[in-house]
């Protein structure tokens, strides 16, 4: 059975869990998560953990993310995405330097309100559900970090850009709705705004020169091609290989002493050159965060 951690490039009109029950069938594998729910209009980087990599995926759920997005001016709809029914038209007359003047504003800590078009909860509902049957209800701000918020040149873009349209990076962290981005930049300029199009060009340590369309996974499916390794996760985490003896005291559950390494975090290896396991080093002992070794 496949074990790893397959780089999806996701095309449009495909929900993140389309593509995961989509491999489950084609690697007949039960176990298949997904690291980062990317919308249905959007494409790009969406990581598909296999097998014993899903053990992985709570680690991978902070991971920052990568986006080029198209903001569309003068249109606010329902779901803040060019897909949703149109609320308000104006005219736009916005120039790159009024754009490139608001965007301070949006970047560093800020707060946004989730959509009703999203799976947030409330009060145990998710909110598309709700807002489905035309219903709207209170909801909390939550803080998010945008790390980078830039102006594309129209040229390098990913997409064509229209007259009314603009095209941003944005590097965020987790939680950011980029569409909610979007509307409020559009509400700050007077205009409102809407997002036509997203990419997410990188989700944590990867990127989408690693990513593969889904069309040529499936086309032949063979996981030599395509399957990173579990480990490539904690790749930023020093490398600790451990003996025989240290190896069955890791399977067993057991600790171990170690004098030399300091403390923090390790990707622990068997004398034969096996991932077991994510560790943690403190005051010489040595104990397993997570295992990755079959059981």
């Amino acid at each position: 059975m496949p074990n790893g951690i397959l780089i999806v490039d996701k095309p449009a009109g495909w929900t993140s869990q389309d593509v995961a029950a989509k491999l489950r069938g084609v690697y007949h594998e039960k176990r298949v998560g997904h690291g980062g729910t990317l919308d249905p209009m959007a494409t790009g980087v969406l990581p598909i953990f296999l097998g014993r990599a899903t053990r992985a995926v709570p680690f991978f759920e902070h991971a920052d993310k990568v986006y080029e997005a198209v903001l569309q001016l003068g249109l606010v709809t329902d779901t803040q995405d060019s897909t949703g029914r149109v609320l308000e038209e104006h005219p736009v007359d916005i120039t790159q330097d009024q754009l490139e003047a608001v965007l301070p504003r949006f970047r560093g800590e800020i707060r946004q309100i989730p959509p009703m078009y999203s799976a947030v909860k409330v009060n145990g509902q998710k909110l598309y559900a709700l807002a489905r049957k035309g219903q709207e209800v209170e909801r909390e701000p939550r803080e998010v970090h945008i790390f980078e918020l830039t102006l594309l040149d129209r040229d390098n873009a990913q997409f064509s850009i229209l007259n009314s349209q603009f095209a941003l990076r944005v590097h965020c962290s987790k939680g950011t709705y980029v569409r909610t981005l979007c509307h409020d930049i559009g509400a700050a300029l007077g205009c409102g705004g809407c997002m036509a199009a997203l990419r997410r060009t990188r989700a944590g340590r990867y990127g989408i020169r690693q990513a593969h369309p889904l069309d040529e996974i499936l086309a032949d499916p063979d996981p030599e091609r395509f399957l990173l390794p579990i480990d490539s996760l904690f790749a930023d985490r020093p490398r600790c290989t451990i003996n025989e003896a240290g190896e069955k005291k890791l399977r067993n559950g057991a600790s171990l002493r170690t004098g030399k390494l300091a403390d923090g975090e390790y990707r622990v290896y068997g004398p034969g050159g096996d991932f077991l396991a994510l560790c943690a080093v403190s005051r010489g002992e040595l104990s397993t965060i997570k295992s990755f070794f079959e059981v």
